[in-house]
């Protein structure tokens, strides 16, 4: 009789994104193979019910990129220093190679914003620096700041993508087009995003979804170009 495979030869669920199916999509540095077929350079994870070919068609129709903070821009943890006056200062730790692509997309006029539950002068500063069209801080309630911003925008909320990692980013996940978790998020929020990230927060989670977003939107190699890295 046939052998059945063995309980090593089974495929084993990602460790970032339990009870979902892994997709290995081009991996980041492989420009080679994007040269040849330029698609999704990540190995992001896909939730099972999510259909890729709509989740690219998707992705390329994004207008707004809107993201939570701690535990997406940052890795979560707040440091707090002497602020040279008696007190403390609270501060965090972002990352430059999501900078850099944040600034990228303004150049493709693709609005990005945060919604963030704490008020954070370091936030509004990073904010200034990667050219950020909406900050909002303070607020936990974050549908009527999404309705605030879509008014503003114009935009349909099928145009808006959305990065998160806890549970008050699942209802703005549940409203807009295209929904990402990053690798650190709560497996809750996993469950309701489109896919999720291999990066962790502040660690190149953004980064990978600007990529994702300026590949099936065809700009990737010309960014490529821009910098040398094809001809």
């Amino acid at each position: 009789m046939p052998r059945g495979p063995s309980p090593s030869e089974l495929p084993r669920p990602h460790p970032n994104c339990p009870n979902e199916s892994r997709i290995r999509l081009l991996p980041p540095g492989d420009h080679h193979a994007a040269k040849r077929a330029p698609r999704t350079l990540s190995y992001m994870q896909l939730n099972p019910r999510v259909n890729r070919e709509e989740f690219e068609k998707k992705a390329a129709n994004v207008k707004l990129l809107l993201m939570d903070v701690d535990g997406v821009l940052t890795n979560g943890k707040l440091y707090l220093v002497p602020d040279g006056q008696g007190g403390m200062a609270e501060t965090k730790g972002f990352d430059s190679q999501d900078g850099i692509a944040l600034r990228w997309l303004s150049w493709y006029d693709i609005k990005t914003g945060v919604i963030s539950g704490r008020n954070s002068p370091a936030t509004a500063e990073r904010a200034r620096q990667v050219g950020m069209s909406y900050v909002f801080q303070g607020h936990i309630e974050k549908i009527p700041i999404l309705e605030k911003i879509l008014a503003d925008s114009r935009i349909n909320e099928q145009e808006v993508a959305y990065v998160g990692d806890d549970l008050t980013d699942a209802i703005i996940m549940r409203r807009v087009g295209l929904t990402f978790a990053s690798a650190n998020a709560r497996r809750e929020v996993k469950e309701v995003a489109m896919a999720t990230t291999d990066a962790s927060g502040g660690s190149g989670a953004v980064r990978e979804v600007i990529e994702l977003l300026l590949q099936t939107k065809g700009i990737w190699n010309e960014l490529l170009k821009k910098y040398g890295v094809i001809e």
